[in-house]
């Protein structure tokens, strides 16, 4: 049965008052590198099965993009406010962090009963994420539909607005590079206007150099003050379409990409997403997952080794 904020809110900080979570990404267990994958590659996964495979895979983190199916993460049993705490036990046990709570707001919304729906969906997954100690919550800008500017500054203000409702509670939203948002100029902009602390980029990668045919360099050396978590995925072109692959064997030039972060001293985390919950052809995380872990490691790796 549906609660509300304030309900959730004060069972939450009831339930974990004993426990001591701390806010950091990477595992205190070990020294991880700085490697996540999102919900979304494993949709058939309960999160014990997701928990135990980023452990025995030697994740850092993962990212909460659904569970089983469902999308809408505030309203699953795992994080209701009589389980969180058990929750927020099981992913400590595994010395696993929570990247990102990745939600579906999108700020491109004009209509206002639509527009407050989805500023008020965000708000319950901030909550969310302020709950398990998560740093992000992502959120869209999404489409362009009518004059540009108006679009921009409806975004950036919903950006603002989400982000003063976040920075209390220990949270900062994070603008994906997705649907329209995919060139630096049109997100710098929602960036610059956003103007808070709070209010930050999540650079999809794929998305700025398959859409918008932005080299990675540019793309970092243009935003990436703002970049505080990643998408990495591979891909490559099929027809009109383009068919997502194994990490390393398409056309994405992911190292170029990693390269470009650690260039600027990037400290978040390198998230794999493997849209299998849109794509079900596609490889099983078993397989994907570790893949993804093998390579860009090695990627890492000979990137630190560089003078």
């Amino acid at each position: 049965m549906p609660i509300s904020r304030r309900r959730f809110l004060a069972a939450t900080a009831a339930s974990t008052a004993a426990l001591t979570i701390p806010r950091c990404l990477l595992s205190t267990r070990r020294q991880s590198l700085p490697l996540a994958f999102s919900t979304l590659g494993c949709p058939t996964w309960e999160l014990p099965k997701i928990l135990e495979f980023a452990e025995a895979n030697q994740f850092a983190a993962i990212e909460l993009r659904g569970l089983l199916g469902s999308l809408d993460l505030p309203s699953l049993s795992e994080f209701a406010p009589n389980r969180i705490a058990q929750t927020i036990k099981e992913i400590a046990a595994h010395g696993i962090g929570i990247a990102c709570v990745s939600s579906s707001s999108a700020m491109h919304e004009s209509d206002p009963p639509k527009r407050q729906q989805s500023l008020a969906d965000a708000k319950r997954f901030i909550d969310l994420a302020s709950a398990l100690g998560a740093p992000y919550v992502r959120i869209f800008g999404n489409d362009i539909k009518g004059d540009k500017e108006e679009v921009i500054t409806r975004v950036a203000a919903g950006m603002r607005t989400l982000a003063d409702y976040a920075g209390p509670r220990g949270v900062t939203v994070i603008l994906e590079s997705h649907g329209d948002f995919t060139d630096s100029p049109t997100l710098k902009e929602v960036l610059l206007r956003a103007d808070s602390p709070h209010a930050a980029l999540l650079w999809d990668a794929h998305h700025t150099f398959v859409s918008s045919n932005e080299e990675p360099e540019y793309t970092v050396r243009e935003l990436g003050k703002w970049i505080r978590h990643t998408h990495l995925k591979d891909s490559v072109v099929e027809g009109k379409d383009r068919r997502y692959v194994l990490t390393g064997t398409g056309e994405v030039p992911i190292e170029r990409q990693v390269r470009a972060l650690q260039g600027i001293d990037y400290k978040g985390l390198y998230c794999f997403e493997w849209e299998k919950v849109w794509h079900p052809e596609l490889q099983e995380p078993s397989i994907a997952i570790p893949d993804y872990y093998r390579v860009v490691s090695a990627y890492l790796e000979n990137t630190a080794s560089k003078p």
